[in-house]
């Protein structure tokens, strides 16, 4: 290893292999000058393809880390902008870049604030491998298995990728308790609340000013069930949310809406379904009569995948027992 050091400061070289030099440094040093921010107490010199880092050991250490990970990033997805110099950057040094010791491409998507995004359990990873090989996925599992979040990862990065072009995000408007006509507000405010999970998933992953931006120009489009009747949905990611929700003949017009270039995603709660008991589960019906159809594939997640507060795990499993002895 080309290092060397003393008590005050240390010393090493770092050869760039996966990125030629104008990628990582920018045009006139832009980016390496960003970069520097991040280690103002190292020394940082770039010449060629290689880069010499003088300073304190443990700062260079992190340096090279992030290097890396630049490197893994522009490997896997093509390009390495100033906004990906950021969130990568900010990755390295918070110590989240679970590139170290994993493999780097299980990451689904580099998010704000350094925020790795990668499925995390044996549910999720089913899921993202389904939505590889089929191009309708049904992801089905209790609260706070990570369907939804997993799902708007995928949609993101298949956008980054330009593997589409817009995400769809969607959900059906069910009055829990309230009309929608007495409350506050336009439409927009009547229905954003319904929607907020699908925008908290994206703000973790996407830079405001460009979710913003995405927003403004219809690339992401966030809507209830009830706005895609008539539209056919092609060249896009498309995720219905709280699907358990949506009524048999939402669900057969949502479905139908499939263009020959889309990837959708259906994720639901059969344990939490708010409609009146007169309206079946559109959701129910489809996991009985859409198995064996080419194409399709369900994923089941379960109390093993959640990721929220342990007592999650808990309550789900004090609920399900609840409703095995009625």
């Amino acid at each position: 290893m080309d290092l060397k050091f003393n008590c005050r400061v240390a010393e090493k070289n770092i050869e760039l292999i996966s990125v030629e030099p104008i990628v990582l440094f920018g045009v006139n040093d832009a980016k390496l000058d960003y970069i520097r921010t991040f280690f103002p107490k190292l020394k940082i010199i770039a010449r060629g393809n290689m880069i010499k880092v003088i300073g304190d050991l443990e700062q260079i250490i992190r340096f090279e880390e992030s290097i890396d990970a630049f490197q893994q990033y522009f490997k896997r997805y093509g390009t390495l902008t100033h906004a990906n110099v950021e969130t990568v950057m900010n990755g390295a040094l918070e110590g989240n870049s679970e590139n170290k010791n994993g493999d780097p491409t299980d990451i689904l998507v580099y998010g704000n604030q350094g925020l790795l995004v990668k499925p995390r359990t044996a549910g999720q990873i089913r899921l993202v491998e389904s939505s590889t090989k089929n191009d309708m996925v049904f992801a089905i599992g209790p609260a706070g298995t990570g369907k939804t979040y997993t799902a708007v990862a995928l949609a993101v990065r298949a956008l980054r990728n330009r593997e589409v072009r817009k995400i769809v995000l969607t959900r059906p408007a069910v009055e829990a308790g309230e009309n929608l006509g007495f409350l506050p507000g336009d439409l927009k405010e009547k229905l954003d609340p319904y929607l907020q999970p699908l925008y908290d998933a994206l703000y973790d992953m996407i830079p405001s000013d460009k979710l913003k931006n995405y927003i403004e120009t219809n690339v992401i489009q966030i809507a209830p069930l009830a706005f895609m009747r008539g539209r056919t949905l092609d060249n896009s990611f498309v995720i219905l949310d709280e699907a358990q929700n949506a009524t048999e003949m939402q669900l057969k017009m949502f479905l139908t809406r499939m263009g020959p270039s889309a990837k959708f995603v259906i994720t639901g709660d059969v344990t939490q379904i708010d409609l009146p008991k007169h309206q079946p589960s559109g959701l129910l019906q489809a996991m009985k009569i859409l198995p064996l159809t080419e194409g399709i594939d369900f994923v089941y997640l379960d109390k093993q995948d959640v990721i929220r507060h342990k007592i999650v795990k808990q309550l789900i499993e004090i609920y399900d027992n609840e409703k095995q002895n009625e």
